[in-house]
């Protein structure tokens, strides 16, 4: 693909894969842990779930691949290292079982839950690839181009979009279907994102791209 290529050539559905990133309900639901343990404010998240859920409809439309990546915490910590429960730590706006594997937490929310042939990626660290099988289905599916999504920006979607570009991906981020807890770090890892890495687009042209 070249430097000139237009969207449309870039997002090619036979080419193309969407993943939405932690849209769970421990992220995105006020019932959720972020919001009763953490005590943010999921307002922010709560809005793309409509424009994440028109971006899943019109991927599967289009013949898109359709993969949901979802944060995961084992039982007892058994995913845990030190140096995880460190950064954890810190983490003050969220919690030690955020996610944890089984739970309504854990799963997608109702507006976005996953469809009969989508596929579904357990992930344990904040980048959709790290430890998981998301890369051997991207390869299996013949898809080059991944279009990213989700919760939060700054974090999950930003180390995911990064992961997939180290690895020869090419990265579109739909900006309007992403959020953060602090809409600033939102707008500053999509303006870093567009200079070094991905194609940050508004879902619009996106669906006018696979129409």
């Amino acid at each position: 693909m070249t430097a000139t290529a237009t969207l449309a050539d870039r997002l090619r559905p036979d080419r193309t894969a969407l993943i939405l990133i932690d849209l769970s309900n421990d992220f995105v639901h006020p019932r959720g842990k972020t919001a009763t343990v953490g005590g943010r404010d999921v307002s922010h998240a709560q809005r793309i779930l409509p424009v994440a859920a028109g971006l899943a409809e019109a991927a599967r439309d289009a013949g898109v691949a359709v993969i949901h990546s979802q944060h995961t915490t084992l039982p007892g910590g058994a995913g845990d290292s030190p140096v995880w429960r460190d950064a954890r730590s810190r983490a003050a706006y969220s919690a030690p079982d955020i996610c944890l594997d089984g739970s309504w937490g854990q799963e997608i929310a109702e507006e976005v839950a996953p469809r009969p042939g989508d596929q579904v990626v357990k992930k344990y660290r904040y980048g959709g690839f790290t430890g998981t099988n998301l890369e051997l289905i991207l390869r299996s599916l013949g898809r080059d181009s991944v279009l990213c999504c989700g919760v939060s920006t700054n974090v999950c979607v930003d180390t995911t979009a990064r992961e997939a570009f180290a690895r020869d991906f090419y990265v579109t981020i739909a900006a309007d279907a992403c959020a953060s807890w602090d809409m600033g770090l939102h707008a500053a890892a999509l303006s870093t994102a567009e200079s070094r890495f991905a194609v940050v687009a508004a879902t619009g042209d996106v669906l006018a791209a696979w129409t």
